[in-house]
């Protein structure tokens, strides 16, 4: 196999695909990221990088918090529009007919569609050059119950959670293993002879 070489970019894909909420309960706004990433275990730790020219930005700027709302194929179309679409001329939470939820430790609100909402509070901000990147320690994550099993263990395959890939967007699909399960040792299993 032969490998063709690009010119240097950003192609580290698939990325997730997140509707960021934030302003407050009263004049908010939504935008589609796909720039987003866990940055520290201890405190937690994510980034959001967004262009200056955004409606988003200079809100998250001056109110130094935000919702990542994490999507899936019930919200795919929504998650494009919120994507195209300007804060400043639309309302984006009327014309997706999403709903807003009140979150416990910031003003801006969640999306209730969203199987995960995880608010984040800017701890830091860097600009890069296209971007600026919002560093955000979390503060809580919200997922829907009907994503926990049994047992009460959050199962994330029932999100149907989509990625972003050079232009297009993908439902996650089968797991095919588990953290460590390459080493993992087999077990025999016993059979009793009749």
């Amino acid at each position: 196999m032969s490998k063709r070489t690009w010119k240097p970019g950003t192609f580290l894909y698939p990325i997730p695909a997140v509707m960021i909420s934030c302003g407050d309960m009263k004049k908010s706004n939504i935008i589609t990221v796909a720039w987003t990433g866990i940055i520290n275990t201890d405190p937690a730790l994510v980034s959001v990088s967004i262009r200056k020219e955004r409606y988003s930005y200079n809100i998250i700027k001056e109110t130094k918090e935000f919702v990542i709302n994490l999507t899936n194929k019930d919200l795919v179309k929504q998650t494009d529009w919120c994507g195209v679409k300007t804060g400043a001329k639309v309302d984006k939470f009327k014309e997706t007919k999403l709903t807003k939820e009140k979150a416990e430790h910031v003003k801006c609100p969640m999306i209730k569609e969203s199987p995960v909402s995880v608010e984040c509070e800017v701890i830091e901000q860097k600009d890069l050059g296209s971007h600026t990147m919002f560093i955000a320690k979390v503060l809580a994550i919200h997922a829907d119950e009907k994503f926990f099993d049994e047992k009460g263990a959050f199962d994330i395959q029932k999100c149907h959670l989509i990625a972003y890939a050079n232009g297009g967007y993908y439902e996650l699909g089968k797991k095919l293993g588990k953290f460590g399960f390459s080493v993992q040792k087999k077990t025999r299993k016993i059979t009793k002879n009749h």
